[in-house]
């Protein structure tokens, strides 16, 4: 049976990938060290996600207990199905902007040490596996920023007769802007993907997201903003607006619609070391304003707000995702899910568990 090897398993991505790929018949074998609880607190903890997998698949699911940065680990876990492995799905990171400020270090050593001990155990022992890696959007650093941007009442925009207006494309440098610590340990794992594709000829691929949803998440407030507003909401806690007027931009896509995505080019890799943006794109997007208004829609209930006027440093004004690269280069994958069906999908999902948190 072919095996496919997720890390960060028990988190949003992760448990999608552990979930369709179960069901379609391969071993999945998830590493999670929950690490995601050490960031963000007990609110951050994934094992809920984690006992839902075991539970659901049975012996069709495997977990590993590793830590990323411990090569040695990861070197047993590979050796252990070497060639029976066909793909691997590389999620787990130190995930948010703001942390990685607290900690370079330790966010260094997850995002950068980690996918390179990864890389070179997939080099050693399955060297023929496809391996996905979930890169960011923070790639671009602050670059975005400089686009000529128009303020709208709820929202910023590009203008119009701009090459970006329909969405920021793989084109745009990644070079002389601020990334955020987290953008630049994310950029130092997304060139190492592409370069052990192209120096090595391994199937790799990266993809740079943008909001990542769904009502898996496990929202806090330095990331995954979308079911964190939604959680508030539910519980009454006060959300903070950073910045830009509240009507800073993101795209959003659905964890569903990112699984297609690595079923897509896992079942017909490009080339070695493939690059693309992947969002909702000009599908799927929403200001912050915006979203504090389809949240009290869909729950029927006030988001009790405040608003700072210092946004994040190096934070986007607006993103959105160009992804018709992916589209031209797998025409049957496309977004499925908009940002008021995927609100709409973490209220159903989560409103008993979260009501029990009042």
């Amino acid at each position: 049976m072919a095996v496919v090897i997720i890390t960060g398993a028990a988190g949003l991505i992760g448990s999608e990938a552990a979930s369709f790929y179960a069901e379609a018949g391969y071993h999945v074998v998830g590493i999670d060290n929950n690490m995601r609880q050490t960031f963000f607190g007990e609110e951050g903890s994934t094992l809920w996600n984690r006992s839902r997998l075991l539970s659901t698949y049975k012996q069709r699911y495997e977990h590993y207990d590793a830590d990323i940065r411990d090569r040695e680990e990861l070197d047993r876990i590979f050796s252990r199905y070497a060639s029976e492995i066909a793909l691997i799905v590389h999620t787990a990171a130190q995930p948010s902007h703001d942390w990685a400020a607290k900690n370079p270090l330790l966010d260094f050593t997850v995002n950068a040490n980690g996918t390179l001990h990864l890389l070179e155990a997939t080099r050693r022992f399955c060297p023929e596996a496809v391996f996905v890696f979930t890169s960011t959007n923070k790639v671009y650093g602050d670059a975005p920023n400089r686009l000529p941007l128009v303020e709208g009442e709820t929202r910023w925009e590009v203008e119009k007769n701009h090459p970006f207006h329909q969405g920021i494309s793989e084109e745009m440098s990644v070079d002389q802007s601020m990334h955020s610590l987290f953008g630049a340990s994310k950029l130092a794992a997304d060139i190492l993907v592409q370069e052990y594709g192209r120096y090595f000829g391994m199937r790799t691929v990266c993809f740079r997201g943008g909001v990542l949803s769904g009502s898996r998440q496990a929202g806090v407030p330095l990331h995954g903003f979308i079911n964190y507003l939604m959680k508030c909401a539910m519980t009454g806690t006060p959300y903070t607006i950073l910045g830009y007027k509240g009507k800073q931009v993101r795209d959003v896509i659905h964890a569903r619609d990112v699984i297609a995505a690595i079923h897509a080019v896992f079942s017909q890799p490009p080339a070695p070391g493939e690059v693309y943006n992947l969002g909702g794109g000009i599908f799927s997007n929403v200001s912050m304003l915006e979203a504090i208004l389809l949240t009290e829609k869909i729950t029927g209930k006030p988001v009790e707000h405040r608003y700072s006027e210092q946004h994040r440093a190096g934070d986007h004004i607006w993103y959105v995702s160009d992804v018709r690269k992916l589209m031209r280069d797998y025409p049957h994958w496309k977004i499925t899910c908009s940002i008021s069906m995927i609100m709409e999908e973490i209220y159903a999902e989560n409103k008993e568990r979260w009501s029990h948190a009042l």
